[in-house]
């Protein structure tokens, strides 16, 4: 790292462990805080090893669940504040189109929140979807709703950012350095592959790793570790379903998990296409070739885009890999230790939480630094798990 990420002293206000986006930002809200802070990541930067690489992610007010849809109007907020800062564009509106059958609950919710809000929206019925997006077929007759001030994050571009803004600051950045010991106490000293540091509060945002270094402090969450397929199709007629093109990024609402979609843009002439799942995987063994011969969330993708997407060949030109790790309600976990107070645990963002990073990172900077967090937190505390044993609560 260069001289300005390197560490000055054994000793920091707060240390944070992962440096994905998440652990990132709150690193960033630290430093803009005049807190001493180590941000420490176990693999050389940048890498494609955990679920903040790659080149784009969606960005939306649009959620079925208000307290996302509310921290999403200061997320908004912060990003544009990140790219004055770094000098550098780090989103593109799009906007967003949400398909579903229109007595679908959730797509209700949907509209819901976003009419609340005051969002600007637009209702389709599957004969106006057809009118103005003629590259998408809503083979079930599907309604949808569009989130206007939706877009496509950059996030390579938005996490180096955040990275050179927390490095501005005074923050400290190691990479290379896999934790292997944390002892908890008044004082929390973390060990590494190069070296011990001691903190007066530690924050965890390790990814799929997080069980890995929360089991010698007592505690397992019930947490799911993906290996998620990111498919790019093709498009037959060149720059059809492109930014240019004004087609946006797309949210289908499917039994049991959603497809989603962006604009091509970052490969030319591919367009982004997902299943919000996968397969388990330990996140030692994410490159490690799957047991089973066939990939059914690709066939799922691919029976999607025969039937609503006539203008890409239903086939995948492209897969690459990421990492989600999942919680059994697919809403966050940020919250204290039960047990260590000063230890600050972020973890299960469940495929969603790269957009809404920047308030994360300030509500895990607030429950560090002893603060009142911003939003209500019970939709991410610890204690909605009744499963966790008893001596972890």
């Amino acid at each position: 790292m260069a001289a300005a990420g390197e560490p000055h002293s054994s000793f920091y206000d707060t240390i944070v462990v992962g440096a994905g986006i998440q652990g990132s930002f709150t690193a960033y809200h630290l430093a803009k805080r005049g807190r001493d802070t180590l941000l420490l990541e176990q693999f050389p930067l940048p890498h494609s090893r955990g679920s903040s690489h790659g080149q784009s992610r969606i960005i939306r007010h649009a959620y079925a669940q208000e307290h996302y849809t509310q921290m999403m109007a200061e997320s908004y907020g912060l990003w544009e504040q990140l790219e004055a800062e770094a000098g550098a564009l780090l989103y593109r509106q799009t906007g967003l189109l949400v398909l579903a059958a229109n007595t679908n609950p959730e797509f209700q919710r949907f509209c819901q929140t976003l009419a609340q809000h005051h969002i600007p929206s637009e209702l389709f019925t599957a004969e106006s979807l057809r009118g103005r997006f003629p590259g998408i077929r809503p083979y079930c007759g599907e309604a949808g709703v569009s989130d206007r001030t939706a877009g496509v994050l950059y996030a390579d571009r938005a996490l180096r950012a955040v990275q050179d803004g927390f490095r501005r600051c005074g923050g400290a950045l190691r990479d290379s350095e896999q934790v292997t010991d944390i002892q908890p106490g008044v004082v929390v000293t973390v060990t590494t592959s190069g070296g011990a540091y001691q903190a007066k509060s530690l924050v965890i945002t390790a990814g799929p790793w997080a069980n890995k270094l929360l089991a010698p402090l007592g505690l397992q969450l019930p947490l799911q570790t993906l290996r998620i397929n990111v498919c790019y199709w093709k498009e037959k007629v060149p720059g059809a379903y492109g930014v240019s093109a004004h087609f946006p990024c797309f949210l289908a609402i499917c039994d049991p998990h959603h497809i989603y979609g962006l604009p091509s843009n970052e490969y030319p002439g591919l367009v982004k296409i997902c299943y919000h799942s996968g397969s388990p995987a330990d996140p030692e063994e994410r490159d490690r070739p799957p047991e089973a011969p066939s990939l059914p969330d690709i066939q799922v993708l691919q029976d999607f885009v025969s039937k609503y997407l006539p203008g890409l060949v239903p086939e995948p030109a492209v897969v690459e890999h990421c990492m989600y790790t999942n919680t059994p309600d697919e809403d966050f976990v940020l919250d204290r230790h039960p047990k260590f107070s000063n230890i600050v645990i972020g973890a299960g963002f469940s495929g969603h939480g790269f957009k809404l990073a920047p308030v994360v990172g300030k509500l895990l900077c607030q429950l560090s630094v002893g603060e009142e967090p911003s939003y209500t937190m019970e939709p991410f505390g610890i204690r909605r798990f009744p499963a966790l044993p008893p001596a972890a609560l």
